[in-house]
């Protein structure tokens, strides 16, 4: 039997769950099969969005019925044997006998619950083609992580049918509203509170917890630009001295935060007790290679910090930059990519810069020197992307200068994209022939450009893309992007760089705040495609005036972010009711700008990852992704009805629906059946594209 304060921690756990219904429903049908409907639960969502606490509840509801095992990946480092010793410390087995023979000869039904996945990215093909498949049949394994499951997971003929995915979303607004009242927070402070947080759990908690404490604030967020902010507030503005709060926005700053980067920010020896001190706050979590805050809370602490001192803000950049340059000279391979990705986390404040950038470091991706028997790969992802005559093209280049090319390899060792480099200074009359695209930056080069003196070397980034993306914002992308910088650094004698792109006005902004300029002079032509090109004259701005203009960059932003309203949109992982809600609101006013200014679909995937700008060219990317979805409906003759009723009552709107149907010569009762199907066909496809 329990001890009694164990008892009364799993009572008040369980009374505070609200929610997640189906869920529960799917776990309880699974556990209690004569024969499992699948054998793996993919769970994932941002971090707050509760995953650990539905695994917790899925565990409290299996506890009495079948046999359960909890690991949580943050405290595994992801190596087959510590994943395997970890097993032995839960099952309480000696160092002689093996979890997974224990596991294996299992007949009753058993349930592995695997939290934090994304810890062990490195060992995720390990644990689905070694570990997992030599578990028995009785066995229920649910993994909890940040993000959707590899590729890998779902090209696997056997893995298809044995898996089930789960995108865990926000709460609804009735399940916020439940958990308000389960935290006796009072009624009329509910609906304020779901329209701010979205049913966002972490950002309900943290209300919640205020609220409770001080019955006297009353929740209204328009009276104050920035709630979170003062929320968060009241939770660390009781920390021990002025050291602590320097660490807690140091932390902030960074994005991993080591005792190393923590003793350089703050300009100490021993900073040892300010780490541990931050290690146990709630609202920073621990990685594989330091500690990082929640994204809310970083955002919020560095908006604050931002406006209250801005000269300590610089002066905590200036520290940063100064320890990350000292870093790069000290480093090489991939461990300078790792700085390289900490280094440009620094800009993340400037608009140009944020939505075309993942921040996230792929520890599975691996940079790689080209193999010969990568070339037929290459070459055929090149013919995919950019045809035939550009494969051509990128077969000369890997005959004349095959060490130009760098790839990058997925956990499972295949090419995952790659960029080749040209040396330019280096090629003969022959190359430039062979490629319109050397040919014109060498011609501008002639004629634009100050001439090249002996030793200059010119590189021209001739082909880059990713496997699966191509061009477009991925992690090969923002890797790509490291290698150049890295290239520029380690490149004597470099004078010139050149970079094509297949949507340079894509680029435009992000190049521009990098000094890389615009140079239609060089544009191209391969067949029927035409490509853009930017570049740097490193002989105008060397790399370490090129790293300090970046960095006074970087300052202004940040200042001109200031000089703002302090608001913190994080983005909006609606439920699934509240998306079609919005979305069904975002058809109805389609052509109402003055409306669709509340939509909560201004904040969520499906909008931000096209325009994270203004909020006018958010309304319009809305109005272009509904837009699409209903013109999808095109492509299906059963659709095509559906379509054009969309189309007359919402994108191009008659004076009334009668009218419509009228036009569209449909009894009206058909066409309020045509009507209500197509709006759902519609809510459907962005759903679909927003959880993808």
């Amino acid at each position: 039997m329990l001890p009694y304060l164990a008892e009364r921690l799993n009572a008040e756990r369980n009374h505070r769950f609200v929610g997640r219904k189906r869920e529960l429903e799917l776990f309880a049908k699974a556990i209690a099969a004569s024969e499992l409907p699948f054998y793996l639960l993919y769970i994932f969502g941002p971090g707050g969005v509760g995953k650990t606490s539905l695994l917790k509840q899925f565990n409290r509801l299996s506890n009495s019925r079948v046999k359960t095992i909890y690991l949580d990946a943050r405290n595994i480092d992801p190596t087959p044997e510590s994943f395997i010793n970890a097993l032995k410390v839960v099952l309480s087995l000696d160092s002689s006998q093996s979890p997974l023979e224990k596991l294996a000869s299992q007949s009753e039904r058993q349930v592995i619950f695997l939290d934090t996945y994304e810890v062990l990215t490195p060992l995720d093909q390990w644990l689905r083609e070694v570990f997992l498949p030599q578990l028995s049949e009785n066995t229920l394994i649910i993994i909890a992580g940040r993000q959707a499951p590899s590729p890998a997971w779902r090209i696997d003929d056997g893995w298809q049918a044995l898996i089930h995915t789960l995108s865990l979303r926000n709460l609804s607004p009735n399940e916020s509203k439940n958990y308000l009242t389960k935290r006796d927070i009072p009624e009329t402070a509910h609906q304020t509170v779901v329209d701010f947080t979205h049913g966002y759990p972490l950002a309900l908690s943290l209300i919640a917890d205020v609220l409770a404490q001080d019955g006297q604030i009353s929740f209204q967020p328009e009276a104050v630009p920035d709630v979170i902010k003062t929320l968060l507030q009241r939770f660390i503005q009781d920390v021990p001295t002025p050291a602590h709060r320097m660490a807690l926005e140091a932390c902030a700053l960074v994005r991993i935060t080591t005792e190393t980067v923590l003793a350089q920010m703050l300009n100490q020896g021993d900073v040892y007790g300010l780490f541990e001190w931050l290690r146990e706050l709630s609202f920073i979590e621990s990685g594989q290679l330091g500690l990082f805050p929640h994204d809310l809370a970083r955002e919020v602490l560095i908006a604050d910090v931002r406006w209250r001192n801005s000269d300590w803000y610089a002066e905590l950049h200036q520290r940063a930059r100064n320890y990350y340059t000292l870093r790069l000279q000290q480093t090489q391979g991939q461990e300078q990519h790792r700085v390289l990705f900490d280094y440009i986390f620094l800009h993340r404040d400037n608009s140009a810069v944020r939505p075309r950038f993942i921040w996230q470091e792929n520890s599975s991706l691996v940079t790689d020197v080209l193999r010969d028997t990568d070339k037929p790969t290459l070459l055929k992802i090149v013919a995919e992307h950019e045809g035939e005559a550009s494969a051509k093209i990128a077969a000369h280049w890997l005959t004349r200068q095959p060490q130009g090319a760098i790839v990058f390899r997925d956990a499972q060792q295949q090419l995952a994209g790659f960029v080749i480099m040209i040396a330019l200074h280096q090629a003969s009359k022959e190359d430039l022939n062979a490629d319109p695209g050397a040919i014109a930056c060498q011609n501008y080069l002639h004629l634009y450009c100050i001439p090249l003196q002996p030793g200059n070397g010119v590189t021209l980034f001739r082909f880059w893309m990713a496997r699966e993306t191509y061009q477009e914002v991925s992690a090969i992308q923002s890797l790509i992007f490291i290698n150049f910088v890295q290239h520029h650094r380690l490149t004597k004698e470099l004078a010139f760089t050149f970079f094509c792109c297949a949507k340079p006005d894509f680029w435009a902004e992000m190049f521009a705040y990098a000094d890389l300029t615009r140079l239609p002079e060089a544009d191209f032509q391969v067949g029927s495609r035409s490509y853009g090109v930017y570049g740097h004259d490193w002989r105008v701005l060397s790399a370490s005036a090129w790293q300090e203009l970046l960095a006074r960059r970087e300052i202004n932003a940040s200042a001109q972010a200031k000089s703002l309203p302090i608001s913190t949109e994080p983005l909006l992982f609606l439920s699934q009711p509240e998306f079609a809600i919005a979305a069904q609101d975002a058809l109805r006013n389609f052509a109402r700008a003055d409306v669709l200014h509340k939509n909560p679909l201004l904040r969520s995937r499906l909008v931000v990852e096209i325009d994270t700008l203004g909020r006018e060219k958010r309304i319009a990317a809305l109005q272009a992704v509904v837009q699409q979805a209903v013109e999808s409906l095109l492509s299906s003759p059963r659709d095509e009805k559906l379509y054009r009723v969309l189309h007359r009552t919402y994108l191009q709107p008659a004076l009334t629906q009668e009218k419509a149907a009228e036009l569209l010569n449909l009894p009206f009762s058909t066409y309020r059946r045509h009507l209500k199907a197509g709006m759902m066909r519609v809510v459907d496809i962005l759903w679909q594209r927003e959880i993808s």
